[in-house]
């Protein structure tokens, strides 16, 4: 059932739902192919969905082309997925934050890993990658988001994740109503005193799309959404009660 969109010019969403006999309501795993001279991948999927991750990077170039594999943080949907794509694809090696190489992806990864630092530009060809450190936002000390300068496309992660089958691939509707709901219901975010400034720092790309790891990727003005966003949590922080876990 995976099926891949292209969401921006030359990022491919690849998408994988999951029934509601599995999820209740269902639920959806996406990765983003971002292809250039040097292709990258971000979030690999879970091992298990490893094989119809590769063959989906397939329908677009030969899985032999890519070159970079990166991720946001350490979590199974994150880059479960690592060590079969470097199997697959021999000439690609891990890109991640310093964080994560250094507590994690030295030892995990089965090759070594590019460590990159907060505010360093990636460069795969006529694109340009921003990596932003964004630790626990919304969780894990190593997390971090890459921002496509060309074309303003922000790779955001578990930011705005949305339950349901994601099967719009790119939306200008409402995110922040079914991300805010989930959160409330998952308590999912870390409860940092920096989630703010981090937000901000986050904003002040101003992306106009946002690609979403779970559910739709969303086009529009993305610095608004992210300061409704951060205004949100900051209010939540001030004084509502998380909503009980599952």
């Amino acid at each position: 059932m995976t099926r891949i969109d292209e969401i921006a010019d030359h990022i491919y969403r690849i998408n994988t739902p999951v029934p509601p006999s599995a999820v209740p309501g269902g639920f959806s795993f996406n990765q983003y192919l971002v292809v250039d001279d040097e292709p990258l991948l971000f979030h690999t999927g879970g091992r298990r969905l490893a094989p119809a991750v590769i063959e989906a990077i397939g329908r677009v170039i030969p899985i032999e082309q890519l070159r970079w594999i990166s991720f946001g943080h350490v979590e199974s949907d994150e880059c479960g997925g690592l060590n079969d794509l470097l199997a697959a694809a021999a000439n690609a090696r891990p890109l991640c934050g310093r964080v994560a190489a250094m507590v994690s992806m030295n030892d995990l990864a089965d090759r070594e890993p590019r460590a990159v630092g907060d505010g360093e530009v990636v460069s795969i060809g006529s694109k340009k990658l921003r990596w932003i450190d964004a630790p626990h936002v919304p969780h894990a000390w190593e997390n971090g988001l890459l921002f496509e300068e060309t074309g303003r496309t922000l790779l955001c992660g578990d930011l705005f994740t949305q339950p349901g089958p994601g099967d719009v691939a790119l939306t200008e509707a409402d995110i922040l109503g079914p991300s805010e709901a989930f959160r409330a219901a998952m308590d999912y975010y870390s409860h940092t005193s920096l989630a703010r400034a981090t937000l901000d720092k986050i904003a002040a790309t101003k992306p106009t799309t946002l690609a979403c790891m779970h559910g739709s990727a969303w086009r529009g003005d993305g610095a608004k959404l992210l300061d409704a966003l951060a205004s949100s949590f900051s209010a939540d922080a001030r004084g509502a009660t998380p909503g009980p876990r599952p």
